[in-house]
């Protein structure tokens, strides 16, 4: 498992250091902490390699209370959503939730 933790955050834009492997372009990020009674779960897209162990990811919800530090867990896939009969006719935000 690849886990790495966030280097900045500027509004929707969340800088990750990952010391081990650096997560591909497209490639889904979670954050799922708590911290000071607040829990994280939030999703985070990888859009660029910036070096020096770092990518640039854009948060696809909100990036209230986000703080450097927190550990990010590399998915190893793409964003993904269900797809199929089942699914028809109901209402799911972009993450699939």
């Amino acid at each position: 498992m690849n886990i790495g933790k966030v280097k900045r955050v500027l509004g929707p834009v969340v800088d990750v250091e990952f010391p081990e492997n650096l997560p591909n372009i497209l490639h889904a990020c979670k954050i799922e902490a708590e911290d000071q009674g607040f829990k994280f779960n939030l999703t985070l897209e990888v859009h660029q390699h910036l070096g020096d162990d770092t990518v640039r990811c854009i948060a696809l919800s909100s990036t209230d209370r986000l703080r450097r530090g927190l550990p990010v867990i590399d998915t190893g896939s793409p964003v993904m959503m269900p797809v199929g009969k089942e699914t028809l006719g109901r209402i799911f935000n972009v993450t699939g939730d």
